[in-house]
């Protein structure tokens, strides 16, 4: 089942003197259950992608369908709906709630639609993150990889059609990094989740069943680990 798709994606960003084409053309589709990491250097139009998958922003030209939704349909307060329910989104900087326990802040999406958590489901979340005993606790009591498992838990709560993940690891240190990694991928295969990675680190990359390597804005390579062969 395919969960993205992108078709002649392109992002052209103007100022008085200046033209800059971050992405160039990106077709792109993703199927349910998929882990995917999108490696490239600073500049390379990675982020940019990013933001346009997150519906933050909207490509110059070109489609972006997520779970069966046309992107370039919504508009600003629909495309905030849909992010909060249908896009799981994971940061470097952990954007907790500091005044809000463990339990809040994992339940903050379902909280501002007034929906009740699924019980079952939600153990389930902080069971594998390794949290369920720290669910009182406040952001500033826990670790920065602590802190990065509930941003994880939190984006996982609403059952999202994907899960972006922009640089998890780039706060943590070797160790902590590791453990977020095997966290989305144990989210990816006990939950089913469907993980796009965004990374600079190709380490970090090596981690995901496909790797996508982007370049000035254009995709270059598509390497599935099965197949050992580009597309």
């Amino acid at each position: 089942m395919e969960i993205l798709k992108c078709e002649g994606v392109r992002k052209v960003y103007h100022s008085e003197n200046n033209r800059v084409v971050a992405l160039d053309g990106i077709d792109l589709s993703v199927h349910k259950g998929e882990f995917t990491a999108i490696v490239g250097t600073s500049g390379s139009g990675k982020s940019t992608l990013l933001h346009i998958l997150g519906s933050v922003d909207k490509p110059t030209e070109g489609k972006v369908t997520i779970a069966g939704t046309d992107l370039s349909l919504l508009n600003r307060t629909q495309a905030a709906v849909f992010r909060r329910r249908k896009v799981g989104l994971v940061y470097q900087f952990y954007n907790l709630i500091p005044t809000l326990t463990v339990r809040k802040n994992i339940l903050m999406p379902l909280a501002l639609d007034r929906k009740k958590p699924n019980k079952e489901y939600f153990e389930k979340v902080v069971a594998s993150l390794g949290i369920a005993d720290r669910l009182e606790s406040l952001p500033g009591q826990l670790s920065g990889g602590q802190q990065q498992r509930v941003a994880i838990a939190r984006s996982l709560i609403y059952r999202p059609a994907l899960l972006l993940a922009d640089e998890p690891t780039g706060n943590l240190d070797q160790k902590n990094s590791k453990e977020i990694i095997d966290m989305l991928k144990l989210s990816n295969r006990n939950l089913e989740q469907t993980v796009i990675l965004i990374t600079h680190d190709e380490n970090v990359a090596l981690e995901a069943e496909r790797i996508i390597t982007i370049e000035d804005g254009r995709i270059i390579s598509d390497v599935r680990k099965e197949a050992g062969a580009a597309r």
